[in-house]
């Protein structure tokens, strides 16, 4: 017995221990993982107050409304990005399935020079011209060859119109990084879509406008086939396919008639509940325009426009209500209420057979002027590799020339060169400083720094001070000052931060900083937002997206606010505390900067005086790393919107003296 209860008291003696050492170098005094995170939802909420002011006003005549389009469509205008430039189609068909009543084509297209789309033509039998229907794919690896999106085609098709069902890129015949065997080399299209539109980001453009080029080219091919009737053309999508359908009405006044299915709802209500979602379902500074899901469809309203709707989907149902109110208010403003429908169904994510239903039904009301119940039975449904419109199954393999998204977005890296050359020699320091600035998103803070104390204590044998930092409207930030002494100043500094936060840096680093110590210098470890203390719980961030931090990395780029020019904010302020610290107030200042925190001290140590060292570890030295290896962790920790049209990582290094700057 007693030696069961003496194993029992060592044992809670070890957890024991382990919890003061894991606990001895924390400085908040609250549950800290969810700060940052909070911090950036209560930004995003402030920017769509305004919003919600506006679009109020929009519902008060049809002249209010009309200014309403016209200032988000400007919005839109300001931050959509650039497209690839229109080219030959080069369209063939590579073969033919024939039914009782339709046919379906093969075809091959290019949306771009060598940059190959697969879809489906479904042709209904008899005599055309017909109206016609875009459908986008969700986000199944078979696109196309999905169940759901056959069936789609085919009822739609008995019903007399012709249907193209288009390959997204990462997906069915059309994945972008693939190994030497032609095999996809990501978990899947989500994944892929996410990791190809960090580069993209860097280079002016994303995922969204790479979609919408193919979507784009998918109609004029449609619109070429001699049995359609370029007059009467409809566009329906599901889940990724209904954000595609979402973004391709705000961009294009062909459409006479839309169906959204399982995506529309309320962005703002969907980030804080849902959490951010594919790097295909957004672009950046969304938020910071006042831009919700509803906008990019009232972008040309009155077009009809039917919303499907699971009651128990994972899309937010009470958005979807709150965004169909919107919807139909603002219909009803432009003097067309009966033009916006939400139809809801008992169910879950998809288009399932009452949603496919009643979207053949809105068609029919439209194009046909049939208000008639549409039944749609038993419908039979093809394998993937029926429907398969190359030989080997995947565009990559198939073509040897294959130009795909990321080399692309190299080649126009390459092209930018001379512009960011151009830009860099027209301008001074100071206008060069400036358009940085402003990419990053900082804004200088007039705010003086305040310094918490939260306790005193030894460290081996020296002093050490934990404290933290605030400084209006921005995210407080936990520091551990390490000193020789109490009661002098030291002449050097060491600022050290990290991607895995101030308790790893020492864990990986203790005899060096023991050194750094004994050698007469002061060190200061600091947890910037999203590391350490401020790290995003892993629970919030699926490992899918190859970041730790993806939910808030993606927040910040929806808001406006690049999550490098963030920390830049949190090192200046570090930096104006040591300035002002009577305790410190070094000659000089090393910072040394881990993994993704590197290239904020980069920009940091650019946009102020106060950094005479910089070493930098385990990190990127060019953003053109990003464009050449998209499966890498933490990407979007180094985004900057548009930043390869004015400058690179060495220019920064340029700016500052290469022999400050040390990679180790």
């Amino acid at each position: 017995m007693r030696y069961s209860y003496l194993l029992f008291v060592g044992f809670v003696l070890i957890l024991t221990g382990r919890s003061v050492a894991q606990d001895s170098y924390e400085v908040l005094k609250w549950d800290s993982h969810l700060t940052w995170h909070k911090h950036l939802i209560q930004q995003m909420h402030e920017q769509y107050r305004q919003r919600d002011i506006d679009m109020q006003q929009a519902f008060t005549s049809k002249a209010a409304a009309e200014n309403y389009r016209n200032k988000i469509r400007k919005n839109y205008d300001s931050i959509k990005g650039n497209f690839p430039q229109k080219s030959p189609l080069n369209a063939k068909v590579t073969g033919t399935i024939k039914h009782e009543d339709y046919q379906i084509k093969k075809v091959l297209y290019e949306s771009f020079p060598n940059h190959h789309v697969t879809a489906n033509l479904y042709v209904p039998e008899g005599q055309g011209p017909f109206p016609a229907a875009l459908l986008f794919c969700g986000h199944e690896s078979q696109a196309k060859a999905t169940a759901s999106y056959q069936r789609t085609a085919i009822l739609l098709a008995k019903h007399g119109f012709v249907v193209l069902v288009i390959d997204p890129i990462s997906q069915g015949e059309r994945f972008q990084l693939t190994d030497a065997d032609g095999e996809p080399a990501t978990r899947g299209g989500t994944t892929e879509h996410t990791l190809l539109n960090a580069g993209s980001n860097l280079v002016g453009t994303n995922v969204v406008n790479y979609e919408y080029w193919d979507n784009k080219q998918g109609l004029e091919y449609l619109m070429s086939r001699p049995e359609v009737d370029t007059g009467r053309i409809g566009v329906l999508g599901n889940s990724g396919g209904g954000t595609m359908t979402t973004y391709f009405m705000a961009l294009n006044d062909t459409p006479e008639a839309a169906v959204v299915c399982s995506y529309v709802t309320k962005r703002e209500r969907a980030i804080e509940v849902l959490g951010p979602q594919d790097g295909c379902q957004w672009i950046p500074y969304e938020g910071r325009e006042h831009l919700e899901i509803a906008d990019f469809l009232l972008m040309n309203a009155p077009v009809p426009t039917l919303t499907l709707a699971g009651k128990y989907d994972f899309v937010d149902y009470v958005g979807v209500e709150r965004t169909m109110r919107e919807m139909q208010n603002y219909y009803a403003a432009l003097e067309h209420p009966e033009e916006t429908k939400l139809f809801s169904w008992s169910d879950g994510h998809g288009i399932s057979k009452p949603k496919r239903e009643a979207a053949v039904e809105w068609f029919k009301r439209w194009f046909y002027e049939d208000s008639s119940a549409v039944e749609e039975g038993n419908l039979a449904v093809h394998t993937e590799e029926q429907l398969q419109v190359t030989e080997t199954g995947q565009v990559n393999s198939q073509f040897e020339d294959e130009y795909t998204i990321q080399q692309r977005n190299i080649n126009l890296a390459n092209q930018l060169k001379s512009e960011r050359q151009a830009f860099q020699q027209n301008h001074s320091r100071k206008g060069f400083l400036e358009k940085v600035t402003s990419l990053i998103g900082f804004k200088e803070n007039p705010h003086n720094v305040t310094a918490e104390y939260v306790d005193t204590s030894r460290w081996k044998d020296y002093h050490m001070t934990k404290k933290i930092l605030r400084r209006k409207g921005e995210v407080p930030i936990p520091v551990i000052i390490i000193q020789p002494s109490e009661n002098r100043q030291a002449d050097t500094l060491q600022l050290r931060i990290s991607e895995g936060g101030k308790a790893k840096i020492i864990e990986q680093n203790e005899t060096k900083i023991n050194s750094v110590l004994a050698s007469g210098q002061s060190v200061i470890l600091a947890d910037l937002r999203g590391t350490g203390e401020l790290e995003d719980p892993e629970e919030f961030n699926a490992s899918k997206y190859h970041d730790s931090q993806y939910r808030n990395d993606q927040v910040s780029l929806h808001i406006g606010e690049p999550v490098v020019g963030q920390r830049v904010q949190d090192i200046v302020t570090i930096l104006d505390f040591i300035e002002a610290e009577p305790s410190l107030s070094p000659k000089s200042i090393t910072l040394q900067a881990h993994g993704f925190t590197a290239s904020p001290a980069l920009h940091a140590a650019v946009l102020t005086s106060q950094v005479d060292q910089l070493m930098l570890s385990d990190t990127i030295q060019s953003y053109r790393e990003i464009l050449e290896q998209p499966i890498r962790q933490n990407g979007y920790a180094y985004v900057v919107p548009n930043a390869l049209k004015f400058y690179d990582l060495p220019d920064l290094v340029d700016l500052i003296n290469p022999k400050k700057v040390v990679y180790e």
